[in-house]
């Protein structure tokens, strides 16, 4: 009998919820449209406006700060695009595509800034775990990787602009949303029908929207429960296990906040993209870092602008766990691993 999978790659997308799942489902039977105005369209409608206030609750905004889009990559065209911001290399590929790569990123992952209004900088970093202390006046913060796992009401304040994106939070794929604490200067890319305040054309995902609106309500119950202190525990008890298994480690951020759900480790002799073949072979989920395209098996942005060396940072491997990870599976992960590093890589 086949042993069950293991995922601990939550930071590519988090496991749906049965929430989200359930609400998206209900929302598929819902024939109107939210932009009508008769009874099956006030219906859709109702269903849009209950999932911006779940959203917006976990945000910490006022719900018509909320502009639902496909995803967080749209939400960062939609306010990076001919904007002109200065980031750091560690951001996403999705806000470096639009932004002027000049922040300096020391080697801890901290990301200095000099003129706030001119600048966008990540609450979480996806590869380390990396968490940055926003100064007040950012122009656009990325809280994509952070929303759920940490509170995350006081950066978001802090900035002018948000985005974030519901499969990272257990809701469906292709649905995000952007926060707009800055109102007037946010011009929609998508032209047509008005929808989404004139913000963002298109009639609405209703069952992805209705999804991420169950997602956030319950990511807003775990938080509040403190269920991301229990996984930040059995993250630590990860990383001392890994210790243990490898004298030649280094895990990145050990030492700084970091999500309490990410390991970012290396250790010489073993490449990063060979480990997450094998380690899948043997029924573990794992990344080399973030996942940005089809396929892709690394991406090491964050390890390169902390000055970790190249053939240092071939070998990273990142975990990201999260509330339903077993410390059963992390200890399983962490002894097929110590052996396959030996017979496979380094020794």
């Amino acid at each position: 009998m086949m042993a069950a999978r293991v995922y601990l790659d939550w930071n590519a997308t988090a496991p749906l919820r049965k929430s989200a799942g359930q609400a998206a489902c209900e929302a598929l039977d819902c024939v109107g449209n939210p932009s009508s105005a008769h009874q099956e369209g006030r219906q859709a409608r109702a269903i849009v406006e209950k999932a911006r206030r779940q959203v917006a609750n976990l945000c910490g905004v006022e719900p018509d700060r909320l502009v639902f889009t496909s995803g967080a990559t749209e939400a960062a065209s939609l306010l990076l695009a001919d904007r002109d911001l200065k980031s750091a290399p560690v951001e996403h590929p999705a806000v470096l595509a639009w932004t002027k790569s000049c922040l300096p990123v020391d080697s801890t992952g901290h990301i200095s800034v000099s003129n706030p209004n001119e600048s966008t900088v990540q609450i979480a970093n996806s590869e380390t775990g990396r968490l940055q202390q926003l100064t007040d006046g950012i122009r656009v913060t990325d809280a994509t990787q952070a929303l759920g796992k940490i509170d995350v009401k006081a950066e978001i304040a802090a900035a002018d602009y948000a985005f974030v994106s519901g499969h990272k939070i257990g809701a469906p794929k292709g649905v995000g949303a952007v926060i707009c604490n800055s109102i007037g200067e946010l011009r929609a890319q998508l032209q047509g029908g008005g929808q989404e305040f004139n913000r963002r054309a298109g009639t609405e995902n209703l069952p992805g929207i209705a999804g991420f609106g169950a997602a956030a309500e319950e990511a807003l119950g775990e938080l509040n429960s403190g269920r991301w202190e229990e996984v930040e525990s059995l993250r630590n008890k990860l990383d001392n296990m890994l210790k243990e298994a490898a004298q030649d480690i280094t895990i990145y951020a050990e030492y700084e906040q970091r999500l309490p759900n990410t390991t970012c480790f290396t250790t010489p002799g073993w490449k990063g993209v060979t480990q997450v073949m094998v380690m899948d072979l043997h029924g573990f989920a794992v990344s080399a870092g973030a996942a940005c395209s089809s396929g892709k098996l690394r991406s090491r942005n964050a390890l390169h602008a902390m000055g970790v060396s190249s053939d240092l940072a071939d070998c990273a491997l990142r975990l990201s766990i999260g509330p339903s990870t077993s410390l059963n599976e992390l200890e399983n992960f962490v002894v097929q691993w110590s052996r396959l590093r030996h017979a496979i890589g380094s020794g």
